[in-house]
């Protein structure tokens, strides 16, 4: 849905701070933590557990070959030395080398099995966090940063995706092969394996207090990144304000700050993962220089023979490895363990505008609409912004809203098509409350155009056909789309390059403002829906224009009950009846002429939309091409 304007009225909640001290998860273990993400990894475990045992199936056949060289050393080596017959070794070097193409070729089928799975994971996750944020209300938006989600949807899925495939089958393998070797070297080595096995005492303190420090770097860091997202994606919606007011530099200043602290977190981060890799590097070297001499004296003793020596250096080799790389591997756990956190945050977020478990069956659509008893607050107001509010709205009748700033119109716009849920009493459509229907019940008999008009970077057709069903006829729907721009005085949209399938860039950006807001208001009549909320949508049009709109508006609306919000006094003239809205308060409702003469707050009211329309500029937005004997401009100099 496109974004809703806030109401003036309504306090700014604060975003979602990078740096809380309790983030969300980070309660849970990490084993807990990572286990939510079963439901989507169920599909793909077949595939995973068989790239799991083609990855073990590897580490075991590399375990394998110090076993069949301490057999070659001990046995026909020594024989060919003796008899100078090589021959001997024929079939220990081919078992050798079988061992060392299977354990390729397990590689290779590893990650040919675990690929696709992996990326199927992350396709489903990202399209359920995806439908998750349509679903949930406009409340929930206007908290978080757009940043912030940008950066979960697509930065921590992808590294989700990583670890996935490689770095949790990496990390069990590792593990395994780990605890295996040590096996042998303890049943085949004796003291030196005992030796080897008290090098991983302060491996494991080191991993263990890594964890935990990481965690929480990997946390502020990915905060940090959607934050600085944020920034971005702030600057170029805004960078036509940034550039009329010279504000660039400001602009520029604010980003290499965040940068910045993103920079140093990351150098945080790097030498956290330098310090566990040097030291996995660095404590099994000094075991093994240990090792060095103690095996040596054994050997010269006549404890140990050559090839079991021989066997012994070759296992350490082998587990080596996966010691050293479980910095790597415990890193991009507790990295996938933030993403896993992060996700969750987003998708465990109740919605609290959702269907009722037990819809009434939506009544046939007259447009009658009431409003009793509403009391509205937004979440951690001081007051609510709306009181026991009553208005009705008879079917086929247009209603003026009017009010002062901030008395609450657009909130109270926004209840109709359940935008937001009321605190207490109830909005009723055709004589049911709204919450007993199916919000796209709802939203399919009650249409907004909002006084700041959100596009898409799609056609114009798209736009404006936005809320008709893909069901309807083509030539029912091409009906609806001309008309729609006939009464909405938006057949600007005819001289673009491609004509209504032009695509207008991201926002509608690429068109004047009084263009995007009478595509919007396009938007809205198209969709022919028996009750239509209009917030001020005339607000960018010159005086000739916006009568041109009106009158064929009075025409349109005639069967379609309209609640106008009222923003000058020009807008009143669409109105059968006028609401006051005062403190959150209906106070009155009448005609124009009949409050003039018996309400004081209206006259007030109205005299102040006077004042400040006449303080004002009228905008400059003048269609010329809609205008006899004048040439129709370009499609850029209409844009500017």
């Amino acid at each position: 849905m496109p974004d809703t304007p806030r109401d003036r009225s309504r306090p700014s909640p604060p975003a979602p701070s990078s740096v809380t001290p309790h983030p969300a998860g980070s309660q849970l273990s990490t084993f807990a933590s990572v286990r939510r993400l079963y439901p989507f990894v169920r599909p793909a475990v077949p595939r995973l557990i068989a790239g799991f045992l083609s990855a073990l199936g590897a580490s075991l056949a590399a375990l394998a070959i110090p076993r069949v060289l301490q057999a070659m050393v001990e046995g026909p080596l020594a024989d060919s030395i003796d008899s100078h017959d090589v021959g001997t070794l024929v079939g220990p070097v081919l078992l050798v080398l079988g061992l060392g193409l299977l354990e390729g070729g397990l590689i290779l089928l590893r990650r040919n099995l675990v690929m696709y799975p992996g990326t199927r994971v992350e396709a489903v996750m990202r399209m359920a966090l995806f439908r998750h944020l349509q679903d949930l209300p406009v409340a929930f938006h206007d908290r978080w940063p757009g940043g912030q989600l940008l950066s979960r949807i697509m930065g921590d899925l992808g590294l989700l995706r990583r670890w996935l495939i490689f770095g949790l089958l990496q990390l069990v393998v590792s593990a395994i092969t780990i605890v295996v070797g040590v096996g042998i070297l303890l049943a085949t080595a004796g003291w030196l394996g005992l030796v080897y096995l008290a090098g991983a005492i302060p491996v494991t303190i080191i991993v263990f207090r890594f964890s935990r420090r990481y965690r929480v770097i990997a946390r502020l860091s990915q905060d940090q990144s959607g934050d600085l997202a944020t920034t971005v994606e702030e600057s170029v919606h805004g960078i036509r304000v940034l550039k009329a007011f010279g504000r660039g530099r400001d602009a520029l200043e604010s980003f290499t700050g965040q940068a910045e602290e993103l920079r140093r977190t990351e150098i945080r981060k790097a030498g956290s993962q330098a310090t566990i890799t040097t030291s996995l590097q660095l404590i099994p070297e000094l075991t093994l220089a240990v090792c060095l001499v103690l095996g040596v004296l054994l050997a010269a003793d006549g404890q140990m023979t050559v090839g079991t020596l021989v066997a012994f250096f070759m296992t350490t080799a082998v587990i080596n490895g996966p010691v050293v790389d479980l910095g790597m591997t415990l890193s991009m756990t507790l990295n996938a363990r933030t993403a896993v956190d992060r996700y969750f945050e987003v998708m465990e977020t109740p919605n609290r505008v959702a269907d009722p478990a037990h819809p009434v069956e939506a009544p046939t659509p007259r447009g009658h609409v009431a409003l009793s008893d509403v009391t509205f607050g937004y979440e951690d107001a001081a007051r609510p912004v709306l009181e026991h509010v009553d208005l009705e709205l008879p079917a086929g009748t247009t209603t003026a809203l009017v009010g002062l700033t901030g008395s609450g119109k657009s909130t109270l716009a926004l209840l109709v098509p359940r935008i937001f849920d009321v605190t207490a009493g109830a909005v009723e459509l055709d004589g049911v409350d709204v919450r007993r229907l199916r919000r796209a019940d709802v939203r399919a008999r009650v249409a907004v155009a909002f006084e700041d008009p959100t596009l898409f970077s799609a056609s114009v057709r798209e736009n404006v056909l936005l809320g008709v069903a893909d069901t309807l006829p083509a030539a029912e729907r091409e009906a609806r789309l001309h008309e729609a721009l006939d009464v909405a005085q938006a057949r600007f949209a005819y001289d673009l390059p491609d004509g209504v399938d032009t695509r207008i860039g991201e926002e509608g950006l690429s068109l004047s403002g009084g263009q995007r807001q009478r595509l919007a208001l396009a938007r809205a009549i198209a969709s022919r829906p028996p009750v239509l909320v209009l917030d001020d949508p005339l607000a960018a049009l010159d005086v000739a224009t916006e009568e041109a709109v009106t009158a064929r508006l009075r025409e349109v609306l005639a069967a379609t009950t309209s609640l106008v919000i009222a923003h000058r006094p020009s807008t009143v003239a669409l109105a059968d009846r006028v609401a006051v809205l005062q403190d959150g308060r209906i106070t009155a409702v009448g005609t124009h002429s009949a409050l003039l003469a018996t309400d004081a707050h209206y006259r007030h009211v109205i005299s102040s939309l006077e004042q400040d329309w006449a303080r004002s500029e009228r905008p400059v937005e003048t269609d010329l091409a809609n205008r006899p004997g004048t040439d129709r401009p370009s499609t850029k100099e209409a844009a500017l």
